[in-house]
């Protein structure tokens, strides 16, 4: 997320901060670009993986430092991301706090100004999205008295009272809301001699002995919200519960809803992103004159063979890194990502959540898994960052398992679809149903295996609406500078990596190591092997090996579905290996590279001697 203004001068020690803080799906990330307008810094919070964006901007003449906290429902911690903003609201030294709501889901955002309310913060009030029909009238004047601080409505999308934020923004109040429990509840708070804020944060934080307890403060703030509700609403509905909101979540109607979705997304994605957009730039821009004129640049002013490879080589980094990062992934990832930005923005994505939940829970994750497992049919490296959104270290390994082991990216999925349509349909129902039943099974089963506990399941069920197509833009674009920052360089040492390897004809080596494999145990042509040792670098170009291989009639259709069964189990691509390495570490990224590599051929020889035994010939 950056914009072409620089920054007036570098932030201080002595320069305020001012936090944005609030629920999920408010708008706090657009709120902060409308507030700053000025190139973000992105950093991960000292001793965690969470990342913080801050800016500055001019606040009336002075200068404040934005900082994007991560989304919290409650300030009783209950993730990393949680945390990180409950420990940035409690650092004190200088910090001004905004509180960024939902005006439609007034009862949510009230419940956690309350628990501020309750830690002593002093805050504004920022109730966002007042440009969307929902359903209510709201007091925002009578509701800034009741809670004795500044109360502003705005609209991010719409530019809409921003500057009257920015004014009420560096001049916060605590608000005056003084619950009083019941009485085993205050004895309790007594006993844990420690500030009431922080019993009261330990109490809520999910230790089933106070579980009774929570339950009974969970209630008393219902019941203060509510009554304040009351007084500063009008016409106020449950504006999530549309019919198409229901439809979207109904156990049978859901289910063709999806496959209406995962349709469209394949001739947006697949053929429009992967195919027509992808030609255009592999085969065009970099086929015709990128690379063709780089080479022949190289050739003339690196006479040494060994170092002109490096760049414009086989493995070169400009004809295969670059290439692939820009010409192949780019186009796909900005058409997933325009895809996400509109199923995010309608309020389907929390509708299939919820759909889906039942479905997850038994492989010992929620619904929330749904957003990184669709994330990963873009690009698997960018879903396996995203895997941060989930609240345990156990559901996080078990997902960033099931993205390498099963999800294959979409222009590994273009293949393999190429491929199939040669087939009949049952070649293409035992391919998808050995991959779905294995992340299933493989998930069932890390579920018993990785230690840990699993998250309840809370999410917001924002309203149906239809996208705005400002508002996708500036998401597409934010997430495409991640892209660029986050995975490019991995794409570029992956490169070095094979080119050493190939250098050294350790490449070769292993190559010949996997024939005997490949021909043995999956009953296919020796050829093959190079098709799985590329994979590694890109998981399409090692499907694209196989789809040369069948077009040349070196496969049979026994042997085709064995190998696109193998190749999407295989091993992920380096990239994503090393965003696995960077995010669960390297013992574990090993352990999970292992198990998927005797997993995936293991598979292949289930498949070749269950043809064999059951005289099965594809066609």
């Amino acid at each position: 997320m950056s914009q072409c203004a620089p920054l007036p001068s570098p932030a201080s020690s002595t320069t305020r901060k001012l936090l944005l803080v609030g629920q999920p799906n408010v708008g706090k990330s657009l709120l902060f670009t409308r507030l700053t307008h000025r190139y973000a810094t992105v950093s991960n919070y000292p001793g965690t993986t969470v990342e913080i964006t801050s800016a500055l901007a001019d606040f009336d003449g002075e200068l404040r430092e934005v900082v994007d906290t991560p989304g919290t429902n409650t300030l009783a911690p209950q993730s990393n991301e949680e945390r990180v903003t409950r420990d940035l609201l409690l650092a004190g030294g200088g910090t001004d706090v905004v509180q960024v709501g939902d005006i439609g889901n007034l009862r949510r955002t009230l419940l956690l100004s309350l628990q501020l309310g309750e830690h002593q913060v002093e805050f504004t009030l920022c109730l966002n999205m007042s440009d969307e029909p929902h359903g209510q009238s709201v007091d925002t004047a009578l509701l800034g008295e009741l809670l004795g601080i500044p109360v502003v409505a705005t609209s991010a999308l719409r530019r809409w009272n921003i500057e009257k934020l920015k004014r009420h923004a560096v001049r916060p109040a605590r608000p005056r809301l003084a619950l009083k429990y019941s009485a085993a509840v205050e004895e309790t708070i007594g006993k844990l001699q420690m500030s009431r804020a922080d019993a009261l944060a330990v109490i809520c934080g999910g230790d089933e002995h106070y579980g009774s307890l929570a339950a009974e403060i969970a209630a008393a703030r219902l019941k203060v919200v509510d009554e304040i509700l009351a007084q500063v609403t009008t016409g106020l509905t449950d504006r999530g519960r549309g019919t198409l909101g229901l439809l979207c979540m109904h156990r049978i109607w859901g289910w063709p809803i999806l496959g209406l979705v995962l349709y469209l997304a394949w001739l947006f994605v697949g053929k429009f992103g992967a195919g027509i957009l992808v030609d255009v730039f592999e085969k065009t821009i970099f086929g015709r004159f990128i690379n063709p004129w780089t080479t022949r640049l190289i050739d003339a002013i690196i006479p040494i063979r060994f170092v002109r490879d490096l760049f414009v080589g086989e493995y070169g980094v400009i004809t295969m890194a670059l290439t692939y990062a820009i010409a192949i992934i780019l186009p796909v990832v900005v058409t997933f990502f325009t895809l996400f930005g509109i199923l995010e923005d309608s309020g389907y994505l929390p509708r299939l959540a919820v759909m889906l939940h039942r479905t997850f829970r038994r492989m010992g994750l929620n619904g929330k898994a749904v957003l990184p497992m669709v994330l990963g049919l873009g690009c698997d490296t960018m879903a396996t960052l995203t895997t941060r959104i989930l609240e345990t270290t156990k559901e996080r390994v078990i997902v960033t398992i099931l993205l390498a082991l099963g999800v294959p990216c979409s222009a590994q999925l273009g293949v393999i679809m190429a491929m199939l349509g040669r087939l009949s349909l049952a070649a293409t129902v035992i391919w998808l149903g050995v991959t779905v039943m294995t992340i299933f099974l493989v998930g069932y089963l890390a579920s018993k295996l990785v230690r840990g506990d699993s998250s309840d399941f809370v999410i917001e069920l924002p309203p149906m609406r239809v996208p705005r197509l400002s508002n996708i833009a500036i998401k597409v674009l934010a997430r495409t500078e991640w892209y660029l920052k986050e995975a490019v360089p991995l794409f570029i040492v992956g490169t070095l990596l094979l080119y050493i390897l190939d250098a050294t004809h350790l490449l070769k080596v292993v190559q010949r190591a996997l024939s005997p494999l490949v021909v043995g145990g999956l009953g296919l042509p020796a050829a093959a092997a190079n098709a799985f040792v590329i994979g590694f670098l890109r998981r399409d170009y090692g499907a694209a090996g196989l789809y040369t291989m069948q077009r040349a009639g070196a496969l049979t259709p026994n042997q085709t579905v064995i190998a696109l069964t193998v190749i999407t189990l295989f091993i992920p691509c380096v990239a994503n290996f090393l965003v696995m390495v960077r995010e669960r570490g390297t013992r574990a990224s090993l352990a999970i590279a292992g198990f998927i590599i005797v997993y995936s051929f293991g598979i292949g020889a289930l498949m070749q001697a269950a043809f064999r035994y059951f005289s099965v010939t594809l066609t």
